[in-house]
């Protein structure tokens, strides 16, 4: 159980309090970690990022207006934190032909994600994930292990929740094909 909110802290660091900004740290430093650390897959890097984040997060706190909640606020800069490092390193990803995607039904995607239930699953599919551009690792992580709506989502990317629903849709359907081809060979 929280002592206080969010709301409460960021009032009290504004107004010149800035020790508050410890009980944020502590409530945000690994889930954006975590977050940053799925994304540029590099410890390292990781920790340089999510530094980088919390500096700007106590930078630019003064232009935080609440027009949405301050931990989807703070995951859109770790998302484009994170998205601007692996742009600056080039890397190479899996590219699947369109009608490949096209040509898998959502039941099959749908049977084959749905099963996670051992230890060896949940490796393929960290293994498949890695396979991913990083905003589609980013987008599918967001989601799915960080539970963020799709209007949060699309906060967060600055994309249209439309655009994620699309994107969900077809980094699902590419999961499944690599972790196809996993299983074949």
């Amino acid at each position: 159980m929280e002592l206080y909110t969010d709301t409460y802290y960021i009032q009290r660091i504004q107004a010149g309090d800035t020790t508050c900004f410890a009980c944020l740290l502590d409530k945000y430093s690994r889930p954006v970690h975590s977050l940053i650390l799925k994304v540029v897959r590099n410890r390292e890097d990781a920790e340089e990022l999510a530094q980088d984040v919390f500096m700007k997060v106590f930078k630019n706190l003064s232009s935080f207006k609440g027009e949405c909640s301050f931990s989807t606020w703070i995951y859109r800069i770790a998302y484009n934190t994170a998205i601007s490092e692996t742009r600056k390193k080039k890397h190479e990803f899996l590219a699947i032909e369109e009608s490949v995607i096209n040509n898998v039904s959502e039941q099959e995607v749908a049977e084959a994600l749905g099963r996670t239930d051992s230890s060896e699953q949940i490796q393929m599919l960290d293994a498949a994930l890695a396979q991913l551009p990083p905003d589609e690792r980013a987008i599918i992580l967001l989601f799915y292990m960080k539970e963020k709506t799709i209007d949060e989502v699309a906060t967060i990317t600055g994309l249209t929740a439309s655009n994620i629903k699309v994107k969900l849709h077809r980094i699902r359907k590419k999961l499944f094909v690599v972790l196809k081809g996993m299983e074949e060979q």
